[in-house]
């Protein structure tokens, strides 16, 4: 039992996770002063491992888009000479993919442009377009906008005025040009996106595998297949270090299939259309039933019996069979804990899903392996016994209640009602007050043995499990429960929420509540909701007039129904009085649900650019925005953008720090009143 925090923490751990348009290209430029008229524009771009950028000077225009850079036009600098290249970097090789010799560059690639400055006061402004591929693929030719300054006063900001645009088509780009003055705010990634959080987490859910009675009891059987089967001991180490990587390598394929199902249209479906969170819901369910003790869950026997017949030959290949027959036997108690890997995983990445399941495995793996080479350790391990079979119990618990996640994801996307937040904490109350009993031995289940006297492990169990209860409890009446915020449904659909009806009754609420007037009714109000009070639109076009109205940045929250950061933002972030009022009175706020399936008249259907679909419903065409303005496509995402629908700063990730938002608010007003001034 002692063993069973573990899994109790690493599951409440779990999180759905998004993926991320590919951006292996990055810019940034400065400037080298040569003497007083005379400097050098710099245009450096760091490229990641594996993909190549096209010179500026390719021999045909049949191929790949060749970097090309154009300046404005002005009176107060002249062009000296053509654009040189860094030839460090360069390689010039037949491309299988253009079918044609190319010149291009890999890592790092530096333009230095010469040019003749009368004015140094003014700046030098215009645009990079590049192509970038890789040996499978292209990415569509994307335009970066520049600005280099002369003054010694702002040449300290030139080199972090980088900018970026969206993919081939979209009609949107980022300008990151600015005064002295401004503020640099930098943006965070999503937790999600590591890949050491998520193997770690990964290698805890195969430690707690460990645990199950399926698995735990074939570890004497691995040490009697090994210890009996090898002629020396230099044969019994290769053997089982052999069996080891054979545990490895039969779970990561798993990983590399469920890899190669790939594209953000994918991942979106996957993470909210009701078919797939149906299903995740009632396999939770039924792998819970099976825990619980109301029947078994086995693979066929033919198959097992097949694969064991193959082990009994030994060496080599018996090895990698007794592997085989590890993964099949214990699947019955692994597969909910490998499941969740790969749900967990789905979303189009490469190399989540693989690692993922590495990691899982490696910690499965290394166990066994170390008692197939040092079979005395054996008698140190506890028995098999009753305490197993209350480990499988609290999973099923477990497995119970993160179930319930899923139809939540598919209640909110198609505002079905029937998994409101105070019915999904009520489930949850009783289902952890059923853990509590159960640990102290109130409660006994199918396959328990008599429990005379409760440990101590399992009561400080029991204690943390009616502790949950009584932190959940409060929630019921409309406390955030913060720490909760990602696995609960929203605010919005609480019935009673105590605290708004005394915020309000409060006097004070109805004067200041005038503040944050909008300007018109928003569309799909009926359906869609802010957090917190906040007033707001679900519509661009309704949200951007309003900011010209009231002469305010617009505030973009692409957002989605079963984004559990999203939520997390909002309970953590937003909840702060200081972030709510500067919401409420310096933006005009739009929430665009990526994932929200109300299909719009057919007049506004159109074509992406992006992937030539058309875009029936609003969350496909909030997605497409974002992919195709943005080269992003994870949520939350936060854009602040001007009256002509231009970001005003970098855009911003997930970022639980509340100083970090504050901060990117009042830059982002800072920098917006300083375009209105300038435009005066």
């Amino acid at each position: 039992m002692k063993y069973i925090g573990l899994t109790f923490l690493l599951f409440l751990s779990s999180i759905l996770a998004t993926a991320q348009i590919l951006k292996p290209v990055s810019w940034s430029f400065s400037t080298e002063k040569i003497d007083e008229e005379s400097y050098y524009l710099v245009f450096d771009a760091d490229i990641q491992e594996g993909w190549a950028v096209y010179s500026q000077y390719l021999e045909s225009d049949d191929g790949p888009i060749a970097t090309t850079i154009s300046f404005e036009e002005g009176q107060h600098f002249e062009l000296v000479g053509k654009a040189e290249e860094d030839p460090t970097n360069r390689k010039e090789a037949f491309d299988p993919l253009f079918d044609m010799n190319l010149a291009k560059f890999f890592k790092h690639m530096q333009i230095r442009q010469k040019v003749k400055v009368t004015d140094i006061s003014q700046t030098v402004t215009g645009s990079l377009t590049f192509m970038t591929c890789d040996d499978t693929k292209c990415l569509p030719p994307e335009d970066v906008d520049f600005s280099f300054y002369f003054d010694e006063n702002k040449s300290s900001l030139a080199k972090s005025k980088t900018g970026t645009s969206g993919a081939s088509g979209g009609k949107y780009s980022l300008t990151m040009a600015a005064d002295e003055d401004e503020i640099i705010i930098p943006t965070t990634s999503q937790p999600e996106s590591s890949l050491w959080g998520f193997a770690v987490l990964a290698f805890l859910a195969g430690l707690a595998g460990l645990l199950t009675p399926c698995v735990f009891p074939m570890i004497p059987m691995t040490v009697t297949f090994f210890s009996q089967g090898s002629e020396s001991k230099g044969r019994a180490i290769r053997n089982a270090m052999v069996y080891g990587l054979s545990i490895i390598a039969i779970y990561t394929i798993a990983g590399t299939i469920v890899a190669k199902v790939n594209g953000p249209e994918f991942a979106n479906w996957l993470s909210t259309h009701w078919v797939p969170n149906i299903f995740f819901f009632v396999v939770f369910v039924v792998f819970a039933m099976s825990f619980l003790g109301m029947f078994e869950i086995v693979l066929p026997s033919s198959w097992v019996n097949k694969v064991d017949q193959q082990a009994d030959k030994g060496g080599l290949y018996g090895a990698f069979f007794m592997a085989f027959t590890l993964v099949l036997v214990s699947f019955s108690c692994t597969g909910p804990i490998v499941g969740s890997i790969l749900v967990e995983s789905a979303g189009g990445q490469i190399l989540k899903p693989i690692v993922g399941m590495f990691s899982f495995s490696l910690a499965f793996a290394i166990p066994f392996t170390l008692f197939a080479i040092f079979p005395d350790w054996l008698n140190s391990l506890p028995k098999s016994g009753g305490w197993l079979n209350s480990v499988k119990v609290v999973l099923g618990f477990l497995e119970l209640a993160l179930g319930l996640k899923f139809l939540s994801v598919a209640d909110q996307v198609y505002h079905w009602g029937i998994l409101d937040r105070e019915v999904y904490l009520a489930l949850w109350i009783v289902i952890f007050a059923l853990i509590g009993f159960y640990l102290l031995g109130k409660i006994r289940l199918p396959h328990d043995s008599p429990l005379e006297k409760v440990g101590v492990p399992r009561l400080m169990l029991a204690i943390a499990s009616f502790s949950f209860v009584v932190y959940l409890i409060p929630g019921m009446f409309g406390a955030p429960l913060k720490s909760l915020a990602g696995y609960l449904p929203p605010m919005s659909t609480h019935d009673y929420n105590l605290p708004q009806l005394i915020a309000q009754n409060n006097t004070g609420y109805t004067e200041q509540a005038s503040i944050y007037d909008i300007c018109e009714e928003p569309k799909f109000a009926d359906m869609l909701h802010f957090p917190h009070g906040i007033k707001g639109y679900f519509d661009l076009e309704q949200a951007l007039s309003c900011a010209k109205k009231q002469n305010k940045p617009v505030f973009i929250d692409f957002t989605g129904h079963g984004c559990v950061n999203c939520r997390e933002m909002e309970a953590r972030v937003w909840s702060d009085p200081e972030v709510l009022r500067r919401l409420k009175n310096d933006y005009v706020v739009v929430a665009l649900y990526v994932d929200e399936k109300t299909e719009l008249p057919e007049s506004e259907w159109y074509t992406s650019t992006f992937d030539n679909k058309v875009k029936k419903t609003i969350g496909k065409q909030n997605a497409d925005f974002q992919i195709t303005a943005f080269n992003n496509n994870a949520q939350p995402y936060y854009v602040l953008m001007d009256h002509n629908q231009q970001p005003i700063l970098e855009p911003k990730a997930y970022d639980l720090s509340v100083q970090n938002f504050v901060d990117y608010l009042d830059a982002g007003k800072k920098q917006f009143q300083s375009q209105l001034s300038l435009g005066e």
